[in-house]
């Protein structure tokens, strides 16, 4: 590499220069016309500009405003399958930053002592609907009851669910029917009653409870995991079609967690991956929902698991969890 001395310099500047040059070059002052014009239009007040460029920008405004802090208090969530579990952890938590909550379970005794002690805890309104959302219509007459009650939802939690767990022949139909009317068609149902009004306010949040077994098939847990299968992907859906729009919508995907659900299902064999407490998959969620992501994953260990089913192929990925869910003979 050569470095021109100073003098070289000079002389190369000071060389006559072509005859054939750019037009900016050849017509008197068109070249500092040209400048002028681009610092005019740099200048120029939002209302002159074109309007694709106040497009640009009116979305990466409304990009700052999914991520500005969710409000909490004064606020109504909406939380099912609440009485236990991930579901009443969400409602303490709530409850605990100043949100009124409607709790939704079909065990009215547990929902009820647990609005007591969130009203007496808090200081919040704490209501009681029993509903089971398996039932066709169950969610229709939810959304009519708490329009009864004048209850403007802020945020919806859908949480209610359960798990069937052995070799597909041998599971009852009825109760697979149940699982995907509760896990899928409850879900969809309280999106509909729910969040068009949100939309229509241009504020609100949505968070829909999928599960790690939604990232890959599950053997012997064939109906559940395609459920929070459809959850995940419906919630990432909603929240591309929403965002910009002022409501926010997440799924949250805990792995295996510290409630009753393995004594619904009837076995622990379906456990995969790393145990979490229901503090820990609550807070993860509502990070989700505070920083408008799609979805989230609870646990570091978790989430590895899930990205690696990613990245591995279908049929491998499902010969897998054959081998790791496959219910152990009897001793």
């Amino acid at each position: 590499m050569r470095f021109f001395s100073f003098v070289e310099r000079d002389a190369v500047r000071d060389r006559p220069r072509p005859q054939r040059r750019h037009l900016l070059h050849r017509v008197p002052g068109a070249r500092h016309t040209l400048l002028r014009s681009i610092d005019q239009q740099d200048s120029e007040p939002m209302n002159r500009r074109p309007s694709g460029e106040r497009e640009r920008r009116r979305i990466g405004r409304r990009d700052k405003e999914q991520i500005m802090a969710y409000i909490y208090t004064g606020k109504t969530a909406l939380i099912t399958g609440a009485s236990s579990g991930i579901g009443a952890e969400f409602a303490r938590v709530l409850a605990g930053r100043g949100m009124n909550v409607v709790l939704v379970a079909r065990s009215e005794g547990r929902l009820t002592a647990l609005a007591e002690t969130l009203h007496a805890r808090h200081g919040v309104r704490a209501e009681v609907v029993t509903a089971d959302l398996s039932r066709a219509g169950a969610a229709a007459a939810l959304h009519a009851e708490t329009e009864k009650r004048s209850r403007q939802i802020d945020m919806l939690v859908n949480n209610a669910g359960f798990g069937t767990y052995g070799p597909f022949e041998t599971l009852d139909a009825g109760r697979d029917h149940e699982e995907v009317m509760l896990n899928v068609a409850a879900v969809v149902d309280l999106c509909h009653a729910y969040l068009p009004v949100m939309a229509q306010r241009g504020e609100g949040a949505v968070l829909n409870v999928a599960s790690t077994a939604g990232f890959q098939p599950t053997p012997y847990m064939a109906v559940y995991g395609a459920t929070k299968a459809f959850v995940l992907s419906f919630s990432e859906a909603l929240w591309a079609e929403y965002r910009g729009r002022g409501v926010r919508v997440s799924a949250l995907c805990p792995g295996p967690t510290t409630t009753p659900f393995f004594d619904v299902v009837g076995s622990e064999e379906g456990t995969v991956g790393v145990r979490r407490t229901v503090a820990q998959a609550v807070a993860t969620g509502l990070r989700a929902v505070e920083a408008s992501r799609p979805s989230a994953v609870d646990g570091l260990a978790n989430t590895l698991l899930a990205q690696t089913a990613r990245f591995t192929p279908r049929a491998v990925m499902a010969l897998l969890s054959r081998q790791t869910l496959r219910p152990h003979a009897p001793r």
